[in-house]
């Protein structure tokens, strides 16, 4: 082979490498809102998020929910797909982009199928398609059973605000909310849907009359009936008598290891002559984000004042490794400076075992108030996070005041 027609070969061997990556390389997320669709339970669920560059010129990806924003993780680039990671749920969105049009799934990294499908669409803001402008009055309280295939009905609390078509809200349960759900009502339909990067759900529902709603309640773990009846006076239990400790405790006693694999106890130095708050928790699960969002900032605030925080973390393995790598991520979204340890697998019947002061553990999150002479002094299942509105804001109060009175107590006040 000459000189000339070696020079050849290398240049055509250079230009299908060329080509080659040019045809992995994947086409770069653009600026703007978008709208995008699951399809699970063979319904459409969509979604909406935005894209966003930042003042240092970092492209963010938000998911829009009604009134919240939710920042995103991460955008990575491989081969010829994007990567959106959603680390506080261990959680990922993985497109290939077409002009504007991005399609793909949404997968739980501990999961090993491949996902939710999606299909996304730059510059479509809408939720919903609404054919008919004619609205019914939706706004209020609504008293809500959820209805599974066993005929076995949940009951729970319905929360709407409405202006015009669109439509926000919530559902509250004994064990938390259902955070942020928007949409609208399209004649006697109402649809919402959320997706705050846990799990997409749907709501879809029929105004029979001015005071009943009839449908279902979508998720990638199934559907349940929804009937519910207008009630202004709808209401859960007191989520302050739901748990409590069994007779003959005034204590709660445990010996959990941190990230380290060092055990830690409420008998350490650290927590005695303390108020304490325990929180029974899980890395995965929406309220407890919801929890820690509020709990982290209010730790900085006052922890100075002889407060302390200790957070017992069911995870979805019975494993320290696997915990260690969740919960560390979890502090550093949260900024999290108080103790958070690892309890165990998440599973409500053995984490009341592994808490046997207590007649059940109902609810991820249930939070616990110890007196600086490490007697409990109550216990809250649950958490109503900021979708509930003043719910929310009467959670928050009381949580100050409890605080409050047991720090006040030792100070002979």
């Amino acid at each position: 082979m000459n000189l000339k027609t070696r020079s050849l070969a290398t240049l055509l061997i250079l230009l299908n490498v060329l080509l080659l990556s040019c045809k992995d390389k994947p086409q770069l997320l653009e600026e703007g809102r978008y709208r995008g669709v699951f399809t699970t339970q063979n319904k459409p669920i969509p979604f909406n998020f935005s894209v966003e560059d930042d003042t240092a010129g970092t492209i963010k990806v938000f998911l829009v929910n009604g009134k919240e924003k939710t920042a995103l993780d991460s955008v990575q680039y491989q081969r010829d797909s994007v990567l959106i990671s959603i680390e506080v749920y261990d959680a990922i969105l993985v497109a290939r982009i077409k002009d504007d049009t991005l399609k793909g799934y949404f997968r739980k990294n501990q999961v090993a199928r491949q996902g939710i499908p999606f299909l996304a669409v730059r510059g479509d803001t809408s939720r919903f398609d609404v054919k008919n402008q004619s609205t019914a009055a939706l706004e209020g309280k609504w008293s809500v059973n959820l209805i599974n295939e066993k005929n076995e009905a949940r009951y729970t609390v319905g929360l709407l605000q409405q202006k015009g078509n669109l439509v926000t809200g919530t559902i509250l349960t004994t064990t938390g909310d259902y955070r942020y759900l928007q949409g609208v009502v399209d004649g006697d339909s109402l649809k919402l849907s959320g997706f705050g990067g846990s799990n997409p759900s749907l709501l879809v529902a029929k105004l029979v009359d001015d005071r009943h709603l009839f449908g279902d309640f979508i998720s990638p773990g199934g559907k349940v009936r929804l009937e519910a009846v207008r009630s202004d006076t709808a209401k859960l239990p007191d989520p302050y008598s739901l748990t409590y400790l069994q007779k003959g405790y005034d204590k709660l006693s445990f010996s959990f290891p941190d990230l380290t694999g060092k055990p830690v106890s409420l008998e350490d130095e650290k927590y005695k002559g303390k108020v304490v708050v325990v929180t029974i928790k899980g890395t995965w699960c929406p309220n407890c984000v919801d929890e820690a969002a509020f709990l982290s900032p209010w730790y900085k605030k006052n922890r100075e004042r002889g407060v302390e925080i200790v957070g017992l973390s069911f995870e979805r393995k019975d494993d320290l490794n696997f915990a260690r790598e969740r919960i560390g991520k979890f502090i550093k979204h949260f900024d999290v400076q108080y103790d958070i340890l690892f309890a165990g697998l998440a599973d409500k019947a053995q984490a009341g075992t592994k808490l046997p002061a207590l007649n059940a553990v109902l609810s991820f999150p249930t939070t616990i108030f110890i007196d600086r002479q490490g007697k409990v002094r109550k216990i809250h299942t649950g958490f109503t996070g900021p979708a509930t509105g003043e719910h929310y804001q009467q959670f928050i109060d009381a949580f100050n005041k409890d605080i409050d009175q047991l720090l006040n107590e030792t100070n002979g006040v």
